[in-house]
């Protein structure tokens, strides 16, 4: 799930990660992702990530070859690649052991949340359009606009960032005293 944040990665692009394409070096650590068409990116990872990885390597990779896939399950013996369906029942059962702890979590967990997070944050932070797109292996940057629909939030922000001090609606205590006085009622009206 880390890994998946960290990445912005669809569920079938996590599940095709093989060893070789995670590269653990000094000046910035990386993954290659197959996306949609087999196209490619590299994409990088936080260094909390990279240390969750190296934990997972030692437990679950401790004699697999380069080749192998990151994720997998185990059948008859053999690893084998886990499914879709598999990894979307363990997200939504370790989100359902979230949600005890906080519930702040969301009720049905999925892995497209993950990357919706992700986008929305990195866009939040103020992730260019074009390089979010790249960045989430989108084809068309229409495709990526679906984040530019600003939140709530992001709207409220701009209007603080936007609206001056000497806005009267900023105002502590506004007072427009117009009660038995024709000539403001008049120009109130435009009458004046």
């Amino acid at each position: 799930m880390i890994l998946m944040y960290d990445t912005a990665a669809r569920n079938q692009e996590m599940l095709d990660i093989k060893l070789t394409d995670i590269h653990i070096i000094k000046e910035g650590s990386y993954i290659v992702l197959n996306g949609k068409g087999r196209k490619m990116r590299l994409v990088p990872i936080m260094d909390k990530t990279v240390d969750h990885y190296n934990k997972y390597a030692k437990i679950y990779h401790q004699t697999s070859d380069g080749d192998q896939l990151l994720f997998y399950i185990m059948r008859k013996g053999e690893k084998t690649a886990m499914s879709p369906d598999n990894s979307e029942k363990f997200i939504r059962k370790y989100g359902e052991t979230a949600r005890l702890q906080n519930n702040q979590v969301p009720e049905k967990l999925h892995p497209h949340m993950f990357r919706h997070s992700r986008s929305m944050h990195l866009y939040r932070g103020g992730m260019p359009l074009p390089l979010l797109s790249e960045w989430l292996g989108h084809a068309q940057i229409e495709t990526t606009l679906i984040y530019a629909n600003a939140d709530t939030t992001m709207k409220k922000e701009a209007l603080e960032k936007a609206t001056s001090k000497l806005n009267p609606l900023l105002a502590n205590e506004i007072t427009i005293n117009w009660e038995d006085d024709d000539e403001m009622i008049k120009k109130l009206y435009g009458l004046v």
